[in-house]
């Protein structure tokens, strides 16, 4: 997993991930060999979602875990921060996922924390210009401005939306109001016309955004690997690797 915890998209920003041990060790304890690391990380991110008020949903089980990780891979296809709603567009389409499931997938960042090495070229730099990113409301680039002063520390983090540790539309508002934090977030609303017309219903429809997350997420879920896989014993190494090797 450390290849995809080091793509470029990830890296600084994935954390805590001992939780996971935690429980690959007791599930290993009650059942070896049954639960899959990557049944594990879609339940906490599916209880992580419920614990921050956001809606709850039936997860499918039955994955197995990678015998080799790839940051390339992970670079490839985990959106980037600076993407336009074109590329996204593009890049989901690629795994047959709509624009509906695309803007609502977004909707993840209604919780959680990015850096600021992934927004000091919209505030200071937007392609290439010198100047910052024109899809921002002023007070709020003033904000991050502060908080990501140019030259400053790229690994300093601020909340994705106004409600951070809350799973709720506000996210979609902040879009609305010119406050997205990241780029390919913004560019939602700033950047097409078919995202943009997703961003207001949800902005204005919490159970139309519940609703299409859940969506989402299981057709994400049903996504298929077609290379062979294990149910690891322990998370951060492929069984047939040394315990001090990880991936």
């Amino acid at each position: 997993m450390l290849g995809e915890k080091l793509a470029l998209s990830n890296i600084n920003s994935l954390r805590d991930f001992e939780v996971i041990d935690e429980v690959k060790e007791a599930l290993e304890q009650r059942c070896p060999g049954v639960v899959s690391c990557a049944d594990i990380v879609i339940m906490a991110a599916r209880d992580a979602v419920v614990l921050s008020g956001g809606p709850s949903w039936e997860v499918k089980l039955g994955r197995k875990d990678s015998l080799t990780a790839s940051q390339e891979d992970s670079n490839n296809i985990m959106p980037s921060p600076r993407a336009n709603a074109t590329s996204l567009i593009k890049l989901f389409h690629q795994f047959n996922l709509s624009i509906t499931d695309l803007v609502a997938l977004s909707g993840s960042h209604s919780i959680g924390e990015a850096r600021c090495f992934s927004i000091v070229f919209r505030l200071y730099n937007q392609s290439g210009t010198g100047r910052p990113d024109p899809n921002m409301n002023p007070e709020y680039r003033k904000k991050l401005d502060e908080l990501c002063p140019k030259g400053g520390d790229g690994n300093v983090t601020g909340g994705l939306d106004a409600t951070p540790v809350v799973f709720d539309n506000q996210y979609y508002k902040d879009l609305v109001q010119m406050k997205g934090f990241l780029n390919s977030d913004q560019t939602l609303y700033c950047g097409d016309a078919r995202t943009r017309k997703v961003v207001k219903k949800f902005s204005s429809d919490q159970g139309a955004f519940f609703s299409a997350f859940i969506k989402g997420m299981v057709r994400m879920g049903d996504l298929q690997s077609d290379k062979r896989g294990e149910i690891r014993k322990n998370c951060r190494v492929a069984n047939d690797l040394p315990p001090h090797t990880t991936l």
